[in-house]
C-alpha cells in the first residue's frame, strides 16, 4: 500500500465513498483488493480521530437517533456456537442534528442495553453545555441511556411506528408493511410536540445504504470483518460531515453547524 501514489489513493478512496465495492475499485483501479482493505483500515483509523477531535462543543439543540442493520460475515441466523463473536447482526447507531444535518456521534456494533448507554455517552460527550430536545424510536433500552447520560437536561420524546399486517402468518414479506399509525409518547421534559421527529435521521439511512456498499440490501459485498465495517463507516460520517455539500444547505454540515469554514478535500481524509 506504500507504493501507491497519492492519485491511486484518492482514486480508491473515492470509490470507497461514493458507494462502490472493493472488487469493483479493485477492477477500475487495478489496486489489489488487500491494499484497498489496508488503506480503507488505516483510512478509517485517521477518519476517527478527526471526528473525535472535531465533534465537541456543538451547538446542535434538535437531535434524532436511529440505528441501522447490518451484519459482518454471516446473518444472525447462520451463526454458529464457534463462530467469532463479531459474526451476525451489527447495528450502527446514528445520531443526527435537525437544524444542521451534522451527525455528531454514531457506535457500530450489536444491539444492546450496554451499547445502548455508550452511543448515548458518546452523544452527551460532543454536545455544548446547553439544553437538547432528543427523539428515538422506541427500542426499549434508549429510556435508560438517555436518562444515564443527560439526566434533566434533555427534553425527551419517543416514536413508536405501528405497520398494517405485521407479523401476521401469510403476510410476510422482504420490505415492511405500509405505516398505519405512529405514537409519540414524551419520557422527559417537554419537547415541543412540532419537532418530535425522527424522519431526518431515517433519511440518513437511505445515503449510509446508497454511499456504503456492504449496507446495499441482498448484497455480495457485506463486511467480512467488523473492522472493516468500523473503518468504512469512520470513513462515511467524515466524508459526510466535512466533505460533501447538503443538498438543502447548500454547505457542509460542518460548516452549517459553524465547527468548518470550508469544504474539506477529500484528500484530507486520507491517511
Amino acid at each position: 500500500m506504500n507504493t501507491l501514489s497519492a492519485e491511486k489513493k484518492l482514486a480508491v478512496i473515492s470509490g470507497l465513498v461514493e458507494g462502490n465495492s472493493i472488487r469493483s475499485i479493485s477492477r477500475m483501479t487495478n489496486v489489489d483488493r488487500n491494499t484497498i482493505n489496508s488503506l480503507l483500515l488505516r483510512t478509517g483509523e485517521v477518519c476517527a480521530a478527526i471526528l473525535d477531535k472535531q465533534m465537541r462543543e456543538l451547538p446542535c439543540r434538535r437531535l434524532q437517533c436511529d440505528e441501522i442493520w447490518t451484519y459482518v460475515a454471516k446473518k444472525e441466523r447462520h451463526v454458529r456456537d464457534h463462530d467469532p463473536a463479531e459474526f451476525g447482526d451489527q447495528w450502527v447507531y446514528v445520531a443526527l442534528d435537525a437544524d444542521t444535518k451534522l451527525i455528531p456521534a454514531y457506535f457500530v456494533g450489536k444491539r444492546s442495553s450496554e451499547n445502548t448507554q455508550v452511543f448515548m455517552r458518546e452523544l452527551w460527550k460532543r454536545i455544548g453545555d446547553h439544553r437538547i430536545q432528543l427523539t428515538t424510536d422506541a427500542y426499549i433500552f434508549y429510556t435508560k441511556a438517555v436518562e444515564q447520560s443527560f439526566g434533566g437536561d434533555a427534553d425527551y420524546a419517543q416514536l413508536k411506528k405501528l405497520f398494517g399486517d405485521y407479523g401476521q402468518h401469510g403476510n410476510e414479506r422482504y420490505s415492511p408493511s405500509p405505516i398505519t399509525e405512529v405514537i409519540s409518547r414524551t419520557i422527559s421534559g417537554t419537547p415541543d410536540p412540532a419537532h418530535v421527529s425522527t424522519s431526518y435521521v431515517e433519511r440518513q439511512n437511505l445515503t449510509i445504504r446508497m454511499q456504503m456498499r456492504r449496507f446495499t440490501r441482498l448484497t455480495n459485498a457485506f463486511s467480512k470483518r467488523l473492522a472493516n465495517l468500523k473503518a468504512a463507516c469512520a470513513l462515511h460520517f467524515a466524508h459526510y460531515n466535512f466533505c460533501r455539500v447538503h443538498s438543502s444547505l447548500r454547505v457542509t454540515p460542518a460548516m452549517a453547524a459553524g465547527i468548518s469554514s470550508r469544504i474539506w478535500d477529500l484528500g484530507e481524509l486520507i491517511a
